[in-house]
């Protein structure tokens, strides 16, 4: 009975590839127009071709490519198929592969799922964000729907990718329709796919689904898909990084292709001339986004990395290598204990062990990088002879008096006008204290879209929902702040910038770190332009702050006793006001969290002065904060000399701030 059942399944599969064969496009002399004969290895495939045997000729290259190991993908290759079978592939990805086979997708994973239908629809887009149409055509899923085969050796799985690969190329011809060529052939969605698919196309290689006739029409796609982005370059960053990258990938995983070699030079090529222009001399990716920084360190590592794999590393310079550490040391620079970085500029939380695993492939490039050795693991290797730190080109210092979890980290941004992904923001912050972040940034949220998705897109762009000054709640027109000062000592850090942030008003701002424990803010709004300044500051989502206005404070009441008080010390009058907060630490999720500003009308053109404590403290107990202004205090000139009382306790501070 059960040899019976056997049969019976064999038989089935036996006449699903017949069926399958029979929907095929015959072989010609034209299927082999993209691939280089004369490539070392396809000797016998060429001489098929040349015989106008074409069957044959595919068929054999089939084979070649199922025997092809000298050519390694990064994640996925042909033989590791036995270390793989009946392993857990995870739930995520394992609900993707089979929700997929129901034409259930998940194209960005800040949504759901989303049924496109039996006969799919690649043009539905349920939800008006673009980021959903144009992810939809990274087709993700069929990578996951690869590691669902090679686990379960499952041919459900091989017979819909190959179902879904030719449905998408049937409806998404280059051509098509200006609009869908706008989603489905936008240079950054072309350039996943020729990355993601090598991988894919090592995982099902195998099946029997997998026949000679689809590998050419598997070839012809990518080749055409390769050269595309090659003549359709996005503009500048961190798309066109991502674009130049994958081709050289292309080139290198496929060298049999004809264009192969010239896809590795395009890439290069522009990889060289863009490490130049994108990524300031301190180390910073000029987006100032340090979510898209890291992703252009991984970008121009990859490419690195292909480029030795054919061969070709020599044609990336000493300078180009030595830019990688740097852009990896400017990510630990900016770095909080838990491994995390500002949310500056459309970026979003990771986890630990991803930043690690990064900082541990950066270290083996750079073994000699005490600091990135130290990242690399946890503390255990590697030293760090410094605490507060600047990256004076992007504008991002931090205030730090250790590495560990009990350590208090301040980062600020205070720089040039950056690009995208950069917001009118220069002033803002992240306060991190023994494990908390107690002023995370607005966050990433959401992109681009129709008119409803572009309005949730510009809230969190304002100025007024990061922590800085703003006149009348109006963004700055101007971001390019200029350093006026940046001093560092056992007892005091000091930072003084100005933005030129509005018409006829310049906002200066000055941060001391004193004693390695608070900071002292003085802001002052400078010009003859007149209206209501502002003071913003956001609080984590669950710091449950109690507002006093009598004395001008929020102070946090987490149970745990590490809690945050800010407080205005202005000696004349200032409002404090509570106003809509908001977080997004993932695309398309958000957070009400409290929000306030202290505020005052600015009547002529005398500077308005604004003198805020931020003190984090152990206890729940709020501390009594009083200033007193010393003989020889000139906060026009810069010249501080103040008493700061903190329950009772005097500390006398004398700084100069210019």
């Amino acid at each position: 009975m059960i040899n019976l059942k056997k049969t019976i399944a064999l038989s089935f599969s036996f006449i699903a590839i017949s069926f399958v064969k029979a929907q095929e496009l015959p072989i010609s002399k034209d299927s082999f127009d993209n691939i280089n004969l004369t490539y070392h290895g396809l000797e016998k495939v060429n001489a098929l071709y040349t015989a106008a045997k074409y069957d044959e000729a595919a068929k054999e290259l089939l084979t070649y490519y199922r025997n092809r190991k000298n050519i390694k993908h990064t994640d996925f290759n042909i033989g590791d198929e036995a270390r793989f079978r009946g392993k857990d592939i995870g739930k995520a990805n394992q609900l993707k592969a089979d929700n997929a086979l129901e034409h259930q997708f998940q194209p960005q994973k800040g949504y759901g799922y989303y049924d496109y239908g039996k006969d799919i629809n690649w043009e539905y887009w349920p939800v008006k964000d673009n980021e959903v149409r144009w992810q939809l055509h990274r087709v993700t899923w069929w990578q996951a729907m690869g590691m669902a085969y090679r686990c379960s050796g499952d041919e459900k799985y091989a017979k819909e990718w190959i179902f879904q690969f030719k449905d998408w190329a049937k409806k998404n011809a280059l051509g098509l329709s200006p609009e869908n060529d706008r989603y489905a052939w936008r240079p950054l969605e072309v350039s996943d796919r020729t990355q993601s698919l090598p991988g894919t196309f090592n995982l099902f290689i195998n099946s029997p689904h997998f026949t000679a006739n689809f590998l050419l029409e598997f070839l012809n796609l990518f080749h055409q898909q390769a050269n595309y982005i090659t003549k359709h370059y996005s503009a500048e960053g961190n798309h066109l990084l991502f674009e130049a990258q994958r081709v050289l990938v292309a080139g290198s995983i496929f060298p049999e292709l004809k264009n192969a070699e010239a896809w590795r030079k395009s890439g290069i090529e522009i990889l060289n001339r863009e490490i130049k222009l994108q990524v300031l001399n301190d180390g910073m990716q000029w987006e100032l986004s340090p979510t898209y920084h890291v992703a252009s360190i991984e970008i121009f590592l990859k490419a690195y990395n292909s480029a030795k794999m054919a061969g070709v590393a020599k044609e990336f310079p000493e300078s180009y290598v030595k830019t990688i550490e740097n852009m990896a040391v400017a990510t630990a620079k900016i770095s909080f204990p838990d491994y995390n970085n500002p949310m500056f500029g459309d970026s979003w939380l990771t986890t630990k062990d991803v930043r690690m695993k990064q900082f541990q492939s950066w270290s083996k490039l750079f073994p000699e990088n005490n600091l990135l050795q130290y990242f690399a693991t946890d503390g255990k290797a590697g030293t760090i002879d410094f605490l507060s730190s600047a990256l004076e080109n992007a504008g991002f210092y931090t205030f730090r008096n250790g590495w560990n979890n009990k350590s208090t980290v301040m980062i600020v941004k205070a720089g040039p006008e950056g690009k995208f992904h950069a917001q009118p923001d220069n002033g803002t912050f992240e306060l991190w204290v023994k494990g908390r972040n107690f002023t995370p940034d607005a966050g990433c949220y959401i992109y681009s879209g129709d008119a409803e998705i572009t309005k949730m897109r510009n809230w969190y762009r304002q100025t007024r929902v990061h922590s800085t000054l703003t006149l009348d709640n109006q963004n700055m027109v101007i971001t390019k702040a200029e350093q006026n000062k940046w001093e560092t000592g056992k007892k005091l850090d000091i930072l003084t910038y100005t933005n030129p942030s509005y018409t006829n008003l310049n906002h200066q701002r000055s941060i001391l770190f004193i004693d390695q424990k608070y900071f002292l803010i003085i802001d002052k709004a400078i010009g003859k332009a007149t209206g209501n300044v502002q003071v913003h500051f956001q609080l984590k989502e669950d710091s449950n702050p109690v507002f006093n206005k009598i004395k001008n404070s929020v102070c946090t009441t987490y149970t745990d006793g590490n809690n945050l008080l800010i407080q205005s010390v202005n000696s004349d009058k200032v409002s404090l006001n509570k106003e809509e907060g908001k977080v997004s630490y993932a695309y398309a999720k958000e957070i009400p969290r409290p929000a306030f500003a202290f505020e005052k009308i600015k009547n002529d053109d005398k500077t308005a002065y604004f003198t805020t404590i931020v003190y984090p403290f152990d206890g729940t107990k709020t501390p009594e904060i009083e200033i007193k202004e010393n003989k020889g205090n000139d906060f026009e000139k810069g010249n501080i000399n103040l008493s700061v009382f903190i329950d009772g306790k005097k500390t006398n501070l004398k700084a100069n701030l210019l």
